[in-house]
């Protein structure tokens, strides 16, 4: 489903975006890419814990802030109780890739 090179998949408005998350982190931050059974994924730490939507709630609040996004714009897909986390980033799909790289490239990811 999603490109082994990348951990995202450019869809009709927007991108699907596989993240794993490390959650009850000291921290809150974009870690860069890591390897899953999944595939490539973007790797994440948040703080909350994975109670009631917590972490989840987190990933996409990090997600739309670091891609300078409304959170509104980051929904979750599926992986609801998983560690490793589909997500739907909504907008041109062009620019998100952008993006991505982008960001990837600040933190000597790519």
């Amino acid at each position: 489903m999603i490109a082994c090179r990348d951990p995202w998949l450019a869809v009709d408005g927007g991108v699907r975006l596989r993240v794993r998350v490390t959650p009850k982190s000291s921290t809150a931050a974009v870690l860069g890419l890591c390897e899953t059974a999944e595939g490539k994924a973007l790797q994440v730490k948040v703080r909350e814990v994975p109670e009631n939507g917590a972490a989840n709630a987190a990933v996409q609040k990090l997600i739309a802030g670091w891609l300078e996004l409304p959170k509104s714009s980051v929904v979750l897909r599926s992986g609801a109780k998983s560690r490793v986390k589909l997500l739907h980033v909504q907008g041109d799909s062009s620019i998100l890739v952008g993006r991505l790289r982008a960001e990837l490239s600040k933190a000597g990811a790519d």
